[in-house]
């Protein structure tokens, strides 16, 4: 049997009935923008944009953003910041140990038996 192709595939797929209930969408659908209509089309792939479909890309922009998305966060309060620190500073004062003890052993080892 020979091998189907695109096209003989996507007519069999219209022949038959729908898995979906309301059918298969007919196209996705466009996310709203901040100012009420749908998505902007994306520019062309090697084709200039005009100055409108620049804005938003200087620094001074990035900056405001950078602050409208900070404003966003939901800092920790005092007692977060401390548990938080005293977890980290816990840790590493257990790797460290972990680390010194491995290497005090691995220097017995190599001064005492492998260099004799």
């Amino acid at each position: 049997m020979a091998k189907q192709t695109r096209q003989e595939r996507r007519a069999r797929r219209a022949q038959q009935e729908p898995a979906l209930a309301g059918g298969p969408p007919s196209r996705p659908p466009a996310r709203p923008t901040a100012d009420g209509g749908s998505e902007p089309s994306r520019p062309e792939r090697g084709r200039a944009r005009t100055s409108e479909e620049r804005r938003g890309t200087g620094p001074i922009t990035f900056v405001q953003e950078a602050i409208g998305e900070l404003k966003k966060v939901e800092w920790p309060n005092q007692k977060a910041v401390v548990s938080g620190t005293a977890v980290v500073v816990i840790a590493c004062i257990i790797v460290g140990l972990y680390l010194w003890l491995n290497d005090e052993l691995w220097k017995y080892v190599v001064q005492h038996l492998l260099l004799r």
